[in-house]
């Protein structure tokens, strides 16, 4: 009788490690914060094991008032989690896109792509580095590549003021062009860009205030891998002509050419969640996309689902998907989720996920829930995803990024 006691209190104390271990887990892999519809409660559709508790003396999915609360998690309603937030707030209503759309950028000022590596580099010594945003020469905004040579070779050799700004961080250095006789001018050692062009796809359109947004992930520069920071920039329309069919190792892309006529938006934030911008009047009038609720991230479950997106022309399709995993832990706020594109006609065409394709909404359960961020070079049916709910935060009517 006492080997059996031993046996069951040794078997309880072993699954209670077990609960307390994977309490660990999940405390580790969810959010301390979550947004929930006013009247609801808050269900982690990935995590169905866990269950909230209020650590109130309401009910959390009676809590309709403007506000935010605490409330504690529990691994089969027993074993304590950790205690998230919970902000109440309208999931807002979507217009789906998944239509392409050509992408024209002027940064603010100028980056540095490139430095003299073999000759006298006066941007080195000046403390210069690849991927720095120059704004100011001389307290002169500068804009463009040409205006940038212009002072450097017009300088006399002439020490020059140089305002720089690099991961957000302003510093003020001194730079002295040194004179090219290959060039037969002065030179600063450095080569700069000051615009980019490209072809995406848009997610959504907040037709409440006007604002749509694109990509899932930024636009960064190609040479420097750094974010381009946006001056100015239009949204312009795009035909899609062709495709060239992704493989392990090498990625597809889309083929498309820019649409003659007038642009239909202005683009005003890249950053780490996308390409954010303003439609024209008239574009928005014209989008004939379906309305969607979002899903908040915590609606989001593994299993099917779909995307809209345009592998020809400038109408978009649907296809289907699978959502495979789902990270709420993540740095990466455009890496939510791993999907996997199950719709063969898709497949045949595109071979899965290709350039261009980023920003391809995702649905699941007639809600948007996400896009389409990356593909995996070893294999180009599988890619990454980003939360519709990141990329709405953009989309607000008078958002400061």
């Amino acid at each position: 009788m006492m080997k059996k006691f031993k046996i069951i209190v040794s078997l309880l104390s072993a699954t209670m490690l077990g609960l307390c271990g994977a309490s660990e887990y999940y405390a580790g892999k969810i959010p301390d914060s979550f947004y929930v519809e006013r009247g609801e409660k808050l269900d982690i559709a990935s995590y169905p094991v866990v269950s909230v508790s209020s650590s109130g003396t309401a009910r959390a999915e009676l809590l309709t008032c403007p506000s935010s609360q605490e409330v504690n998690l529990k691994l089969f309603g027993i074993i304590p989690i950790k205690s998230v937030e919970i902000c109440r707030k309208e999931a807002p209503v979507l217009t789906a896109g998944g239509m392409p759309f050509g992408i024209k950028l002027l940064m603010e000022g100028v980056m540095v792509v490139k430095l003299n590596e073999s000759g006298e580099c006066p941007a080195k010594e000046a403390g210069i580095r690849t991927g720095d945003i120059i704004r100011l020469v001389n307290n002169l905004p500068v804009s463009s590549n040409k205006e940038i040579q212009e002072i450097i070779s017009g300088s006399g050799g002439q020490k020059l003021k140089i305002s720089v700004n690099r991961s957000g961080k302003e510093f003020i250095t001194c730079l002295t062009p040194v004179w090219s006789a290959e060039r037969n001018c002065y030179i600063g050692g450095m080569w700069v860009r000051d615009s980019t062009a490209g072809i995406g796809t848009m997610t959504f359109l907040d037709k409440s205030s006007g604002m749509f947004a694109g990509l899932g992930h930024p636009i960064c520069d190609a040479d420097t891998g750094e974010i381009v920071p946006v001056s100015s920039g239009k949204a312009v329309p795009v035909e899609i002509t062709g495709t060239v069919k992704g493989r392990s190792g090498i990625p597809g892309e889309l083929d498309g050419c820019f649409v003659s006529g007038d642009c239909i938006g202005d683009l005003e934030i890249n950053n780490r969640c996308g390409i954010f911008g303003k439609l024209s009047d008239k574009a928005t009038e014209t989008c004939q996309g379906e309305e969607y609720k979002m899903g908040f991230k915590q609606e989001v479950d593994t299993g099917r689902a779909y995307i809209l997106c345009t592998t020809g022309g400038s109408t978009p399709q649907r296809y289907e998907i699978e959502i495979e995993r789902i990270d709420y832990s993540g740095d990466d706020s455009t890496k939510n989720m791993i999907i996997r594109i199950t719709d063969e006609n898709l497949i045949e065409k595109t071979g899965g996920i290709v350039q261009g394709m980023s920003g391809s909404p995702i649905i699941q359960n007639e809600k948007i829930v996400g896009a389409v961020t990356h593909v995996f070079i070893s294999d180009p049916t599988r890619g990454y995803g980003i939360f519709a709910e990141n990329m709405s935060e953009y989309t607000k009517q008078g958002v400061i990024e």
